[in-house]
């Protein structure tokens, strides 16, 4: 009886160590080196461009959100057509998660390079999504 108690025990903490690595290996997901130097930054959302009637207003109003935070950070110029672009970021705001990905616009149909997603990651004065994609920037630029 003893030894299944403890197989028990050691069980259950190798899950939650493998579990806490899991969540360190995603808060510090890479920035790809191959668009460390992009200049230019399109920001749209799967569904359309900010102008596309069609678009649902939370992903209209992450797109702004997104543009505006790009702004403050400093470090890309904001274009407003795709084949100006550097890197494409694509956003989706939904209730249950946001989601910011990086895709590289001189590879067309290319899936992303860099994601993140969390609830409420996309806000207006606040996106923190954005800024796990400064974090990551950064990290790869050094």
């Amino acid at each position: 009886m003893r030894r299944v108690q403890l197989l028990i025990v050691v069980l259950l903490l190798s899950i939650a160590a493998f579990a806490a690595t899991g969540v360190r290996q995603a808060a510090v997901q890479p920035f790809p080196k191959t668009l460390i130097n992009a200049q230019y930054v399109y920001v749209t959302s799967y569904d359309g461009d900010q102008f596309d009637p069609r678009l649902l207003p939370e992903d209209r109003a992450a797109i702004a959100n997104v543009q505006d935070a790009v702004q403050k950070w400093g470090r890309y110029t904001l274009v407003y057509r795709a084949q100006d672009a550097d890197m494409i970021l694509i956003v989706q705001s939904r209730p249950s998660e946001d989601v910011l990905a990086v895709y590289d616009a001189h590879i067309p149909g290319s899936s992303y390079m860099w994601r993140a997603m969390g609830r409420e990651g996309l806000q207006k004065n606040e996106t923190p999504l954005v800024s796990q994609l400064q974090r990551a920037v950064d990290q790869a630029g050094k």
